[in-house]
């Protein structure tokens, strides 16, 4: 069993043997899945696996997407941590859409600031193609 390092008091000396000193060393031992949750459940801690396909994480520039992770939900005294693990992970910058474009393209295609918008990101952009999508969709209503 190998030996882990918990304060002051005891030192390793050759061969396993320990001494008094200024470290402290005790053995260690690995904790089989069924034990570590019955520890958990004593300390009031709940975990269980949640079925996700993708998990975005949003900042201010970019996205994080990260495709087929294993994600686990752990509660414990009223709170939910949860735990991402492993996936194909991909970024991507986010798009920033000048308020006067979304202006310009919701006067021209006549419709609202949110359609203009939704237009403009659908077409990474673009004011020409996103003006045309709108009046397209408005001639086909």
């Amino acid at each position: 069993m190998p030996l882990g390092f918990v304060g002051e008091g005891w030192r390793r000396l050759k061969k396993g043997k320990v001494e008094n000193s200024s470290w402290r060393w005790i053995f260690l031992r690995r904790i089989s899945p069924r034990e570590a949750r019955r520890m958990m459940r004593r300390l009031g801690l709940n975990m269980s696996p949640l079925d996700v396909d993708e998990v975005i994480l949003k900042t201010k520039d970019k996205e994080i997407i990260i495709q087929k992770p294993e994600v686990a939900v752990l509660e414990v005294q009223g709170q939910r941590i949860f735990q991402i693990v492993g996936g194909e992970v991909s970024e991507r910058k986010k798009m920033v859409i000048p308020d006067e474009d979304v202006q310009l393209v919701a006067q021209q295609a006549g419709v609202s600031l949110e359609r203009a918008r939704a237009a403009l990101e659908q077409t990474n952009g673009d004011l020409a193609q996103a003006i045309l999508l709108l009046s397209q969709e408005g001639s086909a209503s």
